[in-house]
């Protein structure tokens, strides 16, 4: 159905509730299935009419359409199942467990069992999970909350919750319109027509008197004659069926179906394109009606249109706020969910970055900011008299500050000559980064585009001056087409030009605009690459790389200047703009229909400027406009919320998000930028500047201490040598990134990798640091109550406030600590003992265990990013266990294989990457229930996966001692390396390899029995290794602190190592004497070592006798350095100058 159709169903629907047809109403939203009215859905839920709410129900989706639709279902059904047993009423409670409930047992065969047995007590409230059940009207009021929250997070009721904002009896003016145009074409029109059906057009009757024939007696009247500036409606009405397609090359088909339908208001002017026939257009007898008819897009061609339900990339879509990741694959729950009253607005509007953290003084007017797309703290600053400036926000550091300078003047053109002559400045219109943060771009308001090369700190080189446009270059943008890096610009000169990014070779010229063009916004969908551009008169046109001309001739809102931008996600498409008179419009357009989907309310009537926008995380629209932010939800066209930032902002500020959308810049009057933060970012900017705080007392107290010389311990990218071995990468790491820890965890870390300047680095000489007492360390034995088993599994959870371990019989431990007055922040601590904790019920989280050889086994573990629930496997089946309850909510893959490494895709947490035990590595869909791919090239088990968001792979180590590198978009393999082992060293068959990525996603841990090493993805190049001293014994495991600048080394003699990152310089070792008892009865050692997600000095010791240990520095110190104590003594700590593990 066309755009056009679908909104008269609408005004079908608003006329028949403003008639009171309130029962067809509902039908024909059922029917439709394009509204789904929350309200009276709400009603009949409140008021108990089950069979309405399931009939309402199917008209949009069915039980087995996917998991929100079967736990919406299931929570009616249950509700209805409880009532009639609350009633007495046994008889209609077994009807409805047969009838309505029995569907959902292949599901999951003992919560059925368990609703069954309700019937056998006297009160089913005697159920443990229902002690708290109340009234019926209680309880319809707390489910109603839940199955809100399903249907908003259902994709099959995306775009059907909004009614479409109408004035009044919209159906009854159109049609009064209509009248009024068919009375204008009368030949003899009367004053006062008498209008007495619209069964037929409106005609006067003759001037004698004669009146006008009815229906009755002519039911078919001729055609309306033309009128000049009145098409036939016969011929282009707007509800007529779509023309046949014209065949087109395969290659261009998704595109032009997505942008034949911006084709309904087409301009007037016949361009290239259209005089040519544009690929993919509909056939027409000529090129003039092709360039004047309307169309309407086909509708059987969804190549750019929203995915449904049953499309496999469905689950890649964002959630709204307030479900879980992990609702849409898991088993549903006997009790009701309680949420907290707090509003759906509020929740949202704390996860965005309203409050200030800090302000950086500019010095001139800002005009333009981007955020670096990995190193997240960087912020890229052009002004309105040319300079440009790369910040720190998080040190408050200008790392490069370059004025507008044209290198080579005599090869510019005679124009931009003139008009430097007369006076040498430029305002800078627009800086970015190019994708991966290597280049960037800057174009100015005088004819110039500069590309520069950044190569870290303060390393800005001029890369490419390109005289792009006569006058002002308005846009910058960086696509690649064909996998080749090009430089889009726009400008005054009203055309839109391609630069190949490495040489700046123009590439394409596209002309058809009338007026300057404003933006540019490229774009691929289904392989094809395109370009949106805006012109100051409000006309949009989209473009194909080729000379075809423009594809689309489409007018913004308002006619305003308007840019347009995508959802991080790339599948939709936003645009901001304000006209002459002010007036700024937000909107979210169809893209395959080239249709407004929705206007976004709350921006001012007399917009000073044009409003500037950005948009984050799939969720939220930002705006600056009447001297604040304004932020909405993309789900919602009313005002989220808004902030003033403290005051001070211009009437239309400018603003940007960095990438995760923790932070938001935000241009000031006084010739600043505020730096604004939510909680998370916040604390990543307190740590970095913390951190850099540190370095300055560090290599204050370094020079003012004399040392020994000593080998200098280089930084990331600071050394100088050409071996290669040294590890070069940018001083900042990419904040908030996923993370696949060396025990299975997925989870988001901030960023704490503060800039350091080589000569502070330089400063600096590590001092191993031996400890050999307890007193000089602080450790926690956590308490225990079950028998003590070998601990092979463990982590923090991702709030560390827990610890959860495995042990070697395939049970789960998991610690808690509470908030008290000894433990504000009720995280993690060796000062406060936590509680092993265990549900009421007293079951054990125990894992499925295969009967064969179970020392053979591979236990494995991932936790989910909220905590609530863990996959695990031990030798046996996978199990999904919920960390409230301990329930195993199912299983699933029983061996053989077995599961031997488990890891979260970190894009869609229904995708889990499977390291096998016979050498393989299954992608597997916990939706679907369904293996989508398998990959080979390990020739033993796999013990190690890790993934990289920032270069799009996936790492595999095996017990092969090999590394694979797999692509994240079609699993193909990449590169492979084996670990340099040692000849020395005889090779174990059940041996484990464990990897890990640095916060910059880009180097790599690499762990083995034998070395910790260093290599750089993709292509494994290996930059540094460490091995341990032969008394030692093997390595047992490594993890990286939390902020990536620390390296936790276990050993097999009981002892552990800290290395600093960047060099594997041994710098701490910490002696078994000092947390084990000086007599244990047998031979005790760590087996797994876990970091502290927010406490880089904070790591926890799974050990062989089943203990589990949190180890701390002493207060107020860090591993390797020595506090000084209120009396002024030292503890006794055994320092040297060098190591005898030094790294290669």
């Amino acid at each position: 159905m066309s755009s056009l159709s679908r909104e008269l169903v609408f005004l079908i629907l608003q006329f028949l509730d403003e008639e009171k047809f309130k029962e067809t109403v509902h039908k024909l939203e059922k029917e439709s299935g394009f509204f789904f009215d929350m309200r009276y859905f709400e009603d009949c839920v409140t008021n108990g009419e089950w069979d309405e709410v399931e009939k309402y129900l199917s008209g949009y989706t069915k039980v087995e359409d996917n998991r929100y639709s079967m736990k919406i279902f299931f929570e009616i059904r249950k509700q209805k199942y409880l009532e009639a047993l609350d009633k007495r009423d046994n008889g209609r409670a077994v009807e409805i467990l047969a009838k309505d409930l029995k569907v959902f047992s292949t599901f999951n065969e003992e919560l059925f069992k368990e609703i069954t047995m309700l019937l056998t007590l006297a009160n089913f409230r005697e159920n443990e999970q229902l002690s708290k059940y109340g009234d019926t009207k209680s309880a319809r009021a707390i489910m109603l909350v839940e199955l809100k929250k399903l249907i908003e997070a259902n994709p099959l009721f995306r775009d059907k919750l909004q009614f479409p904002t109408l004035k009044s009896s919209r159906l009854r003016t159109l049609i009064n319109q209509s009248l009024n145009w068919q009375h204008q074409l009368c030949k003899n029109p009367r004053p006062n027509p008498d209008i007495k059906t619209l069964f037929v057009d409106h005609t006067c009757g003759p001037p004698n008197g004669a009146c006008a024939p009815s229906p009755v007696t002519n039911p078919l009247m001729g055609s309306i004659p033309k009128v000049s500036g009145f098409p036939p409606i016969g011929a282009h009405g707007p509800f007529q069926p779509a023309p046949a397609p014209a065949p087109a090359p395969l290659t261009a088909a998704p595109l032009t179906a997505s942008l034949a339908g911006w084709m309904a208001n087409p301009s007037p002017v016949a361009h290239q394109a259209v005089s040519a026939g544009p690929i993919g257009l509909s056939a027409s007898s000529n090129a003039a009606s092709t360039a004047k008819r309307p169309r309407t897009p086909p509708t059987n061609n969804l190549a750019m249109d929203y995915q449904t339900a049953d499309s496999e990339n469905v689950v890649k879509r964002p959630r709204p706020f307030g479900i879980s990741e992990e609702m849409n694959n898991l088993a549903v729950n006997i009790l009701p969910v309680t949420y907290p009253a707090q509003s759906y607005a509020h929740s949202l509007s704390e996860d965005l970055p309203k409050n200030v953290f800090s302000d950086l003084s500019q010095g001139s007017t800002v005009k333009s900011m981007d955020f670096h797309p990995v190193q997240q703290t960087l912020l890229l600053v052009g002004t309105n008299i040319g300079d440009i400036t790369i910040w720190e926000v998080g040190s408050r550091e200008r790392l490069v500050s370059k004025k507008f300078k044209v290198s080579d003047l005599g090869a510019c053109s005679r124009i931009l000559q003139a008009s430097l002559a007369s006076e040498y400045t430029a305002a800078v219109n627009r800086v970015i980064w190019s994708p991966d943060g290597a280049l960037l771009g800057v174009a100015y308001s005088k004819h110039i585009v500069h590309i520069y090369s950044y190569h870290g700190s303060d390393d800005l080189r001029d890369h490419l001056e390109i005289e792009a446009h006569i006058g002002n270059v308005s846009d910058l943008a960086f696509s690649q087409p064909n996998k080749q890096l090009c430089v889009i610009t726009c400008g005054e000169d009203k055309t839109i030009k391609v630069w190949d990014a490495v040489n700046g070779n123009k590439q394409y010229t596209f002309e058809g605009h009338e007026a300057p063009v404003y933006s540019v916004c490229p774009h691929h969908k289904e392989g094809i690459q395109f370009i949106f551009s805006t012109a100051i008169d409000g006309k949009i046109k989209a473009w194909l790389y080729d000379n075809m001309g423009s594809r689309v001739d489409y007018n913004a809102p308002g006619h305003s200047c308007t840019t347009m931008a995508y959802s991080a996600d790339g599948t939709r498409l936003f645009s901001c703009g304000t006209n002459k008179e002010g007036e700024s419009h937000i909107v979210e357009w169809i893209e395959s229909e080239g249709a407004v989907k929705r206007t976004y309310h709350g921006l001012g009537k007399r917009s000073v400027g044009v409003v500037q926008f950005d948009t984050t995380r799939n969720r939220f629209l930002a705006a600056g406009d009447e001297f604040q932010v304004k932020f909405w939800d993309m789900e919602h066209v009313n005002l989220l919320t808004a902030t003033n930032a403290d005051g001070g902002l211009p009437a239309s500020p400018c603003l940007r998000f960095n990438k995760d959308g923790i932070l938001l810049a935000v241009s000031t009057n006084e010739n600043g930028i505020k730096i604004l933060a939510n909680a998370d970012g916040a604390r990543l900017l307190r740590s970095i500047e913390a951190r850099a705080l540190d370095r300055v007392l560090d290599a204050s107290r370094a020079a003012s201490t004399a040392v020994a010389k000593g080998p200098i311990i280089g930084t990331f990218g600071a050394s100088s040598s050409t071996t290669g071995t040294s590890i070069a990468v940018a001083d900042r790491s990419a904040p908030m990134t996923a993370i696949v820890g060396l025990n299975g965890d997925s989870r988001t870390l901030p960023d704490v990798k503060p800039r350091v300047t080589d000569e502070l680095e330089k400063s600096k000489m590590w001092k191993l640091t031996e400890i050999n007492e307890p007193s000089q360390l602080r450790s926690l034995r956590l308490p225990e109550s079950l028998m003590p088993i070998r601990v092979v599994r463990m982590i923090y959870t991702n709030s560390g406030g827990a610890i959860l371990a495995l042990t070697d019989n395939a049970v789960h431990k998991l610690w808690k600590w509470q908030k008290n007055e000894h433990n504000l922040s009720g995280k993690a601590t060796s000062a406060s003992p936590p509680q092993l904790w265990q549900p009421s019920s007293g079951i054990l989280m125990t894992n499925d265990i295969c009967e064969t050889n179970q020392e053979d086994a591979v236990p494995c573990f991932a936790l989910s990013k909220n905590d609530s629930y863990v996959m695990s496997a031990s030798g046996g089946k996978i199990s999904l266990f919920n960390m409230m309850t301990f329930k195993t909510m199912t299983t699933f893959m029983a061996p053989p294989p077995a599961a031997t490494f488990l890891a979260f895709h970190p894009q869609d947490n229904n995708i889990i990457a499977i390291g096998m035990d016979d050498s393989s590595i299954q992608i597997y869909n916990v939706r679907v229930d369904q293996v989508k791919s398998k990959l080979r090239g390990h020739q033993k088990r796999v013990t190690g996966l890790a993934f990289s968001n920032v270069l799009n792979i996936l790492v595999s180590s095996g017990a092969d001692a090999q590394l694979f590198v797999w692509s994240m978009d079609g699993w193909e393999k990449q590169a492979s390396k084996f670990l340099q082992i040692p000849s020395s060293h005889v090779p174990n068959p059940l041996g484990q390899t464990r990897v890990q990525f640095h916060q910059d996603q880009t180097h790599l841990l690499a762990v083995h029995a034998t070395q910790i090493a260093i290599y750089e993805a993709p292509k494994l190049e290996c930059l540094k290794q460490w091995i341990p001293r032969e008394s030692s014994g093997s390595i047992t495991d490594a993890v990286y602190s939390c902020d990536s600048q620390s390296i936790y080394v276990s050993l097999e003699d009981g002892s552990v190592c800290i290395l600093t990152s960047t060099t594997l310089q041994l710098r701490c070792r910490i002696n078994p004497g000092s947390y084990l008892p000086s007599n244990p009865s047998g031979r005790v050692y760590p087996v797994v070592v876990a970091a502290h997600p927010s406490e880089p000095n904070q790591f926890a010791l799974g050990l062989s006798d089943g203990g589990v240990l949190v180890m701390e520095p002493p207060e107020d110190g860090k591993w390797g350095s020595s506090p000084t104590l209120e009396n002024g003594a030292a503890p006794t700590i055994s320092s040297t100058a060098g190591s005898d593990q030094q790294p290669r």
